[in-house]
């Protein structure tokens, strides 16, 4: 799973949006182009995910040698994750306290030659 996709499921799971091809729709004929809500890359989008998700309760905890755990309590399901970046961690744990099997860190999404995801192109040979 790439961090686009969670990013994906997550915005129709728990932010209650519809996700189009380069945009989210948010309601009320409102739009947010993607590249906008990334939150395991910004903490202010984790940080709006996890409030969204409503959890009954949840810590963020860490330590003097940068160690990071954060825990979320949606309904009976209990997301954890541990290291990375904050909101990476913050995000990964909200996945799995809504119930996504989530690895501990979500493979990025390449960018090459222009085309986001996919394989560069190949250049006959003799060129």
């Amino acid at each position: 799973m790439t961090s686009e996709h969670l990013t994906a499921i997550l915005a129709e799971r728990v932010m209650g949006w519809t996700v189009g091809p380069d945009r989210f729709m948010m309601g009320n004929r409102g739009w947010m182009s993607r590249w906008r809500f990334q939150p395991t890359e910004k903490i202010e989008d984790a940080l709006r995910l996890l409030q969204e998700a409503a959890p009954q309760d949840y810590s963020i905890c860490g330590d003097r040698k940068g160690d990071l755990q954060v825990r979320v309590r949606v309904g009976a399901c209990i997301g954890t994750a541990t290291g990375g970046p904050m909101a990476m961690a913050i995000t990964i744990a909200v996945a799995r306290a809504i119930g996504l099997d989530v690895p501990d860190e979500p493979r990025p999404v390449i960018v090459t030659d222009g085309r986001r995801g996919q394989a560069p192109r190949r250049r006959p040979h003799g060129n």
